[in-house]
């Protein structure tokens, strides 16, 4: 996503949340650098295929998904 600006990364981040429901996933913040064109979501779901399946409906798949399965 070369040269995302922040109402672009605002807008792909409330398709998110307009449907992250439908696959019990909840996303709770995006961050994006315009110049590499990485953008990063932090989420909870019930597995990765989740995350990706919103994300493509969304209208943006991501390239990776990573898992995080330990917390403190």
């Amino acid at each position: 996503m070369r040269g995302i600006t922040a109402d672009q990364l605002a807008e792909a981040h409330q398709a998110d949340l307009a449907i992250e429901k439908d696959e019990s996933v909840h996303f709770e913040h995006a961050w994006a650098d315009p110049v590499s064109g990485v953008v990063y979501c932090l989420s909870e779901a019930p597995s990765a295929e989740a995350v990706q399946r919103v994300h493509e409906r969304a209208g943006h798949p991501a390239d990776e998904v990573h898992p995080i399965p330990l917390e403190a």
